[in-house]
């Protein structure tokens, strides 16, 4: 069976900029005797014959092409031909990969020892301050923040 994912064109859905994106607004599955090959145009022509008129791009259940297996609320850039999930956050940017990445480079470490019992910290992005910061299995959210110089969660 193959995949294919019907994109709208939208205002950037994370309300980060105005620009405008191809969002996916599903996925339907249809049958191989209508699609020759991966990425064969005759598939997204079968869509818009038989399913609606749009834009329709074939996605890939494995990953084998178009980076990921689209799903609703994901962007396609057509650009590098890719399916991409949203941009967490507005300071984050893409990799070369296509991956977003934040301006500070994540924790290391999520775990530390006291006495014979790990512990873990539980980071989440703080886009206010372009910081990670955490709470441990005992604390209140935002207690540690991370320390990139020193490589190591500090108390706030």
């Amino acid at each position: 069976m193959a995949h294919f994912a019907e994109l709208e064109s939208k205002t950037d859905p994370t309300g980060f900029t105005s620009d405008t994106h191809l969002v996916v607004k599903r996925v339907v599955v249809v049958d191989n005797t209508y699609v020759p090959s991966d990425k064969h145009v005759d598939g997204e022509t079968w869509c818009v014959n038989n399913i609606g008129d749009g834009i329709w791009k074939q996605t890939s259940y494995n990953h084998n092409f178009r980076k990921e297996y689209a799903g609703k609320g994901m962007v396609y850039n057509a650009s590098t031909d890719k399916f991409l999930r949203p941009q967490p956050f507005a300071s984050w940017t893409l990799d070369s990969s296509n991956d977003w990445q934040p301006p500070v480079t994540a924790p290391s470490t999520i775990s530390y020892t006291s006495g014979e019992e790990t512990k873990n910290y539980y980071p989440d992005w703080d886009e206010d301050n372009l910081r990670w910061i955490a709470k441990d299995s005992e604390d209140t959210p935002g207690n540690y923040r991370w320390d990139v110089d020193n490589t190591e969660w500090v108390s706030l």
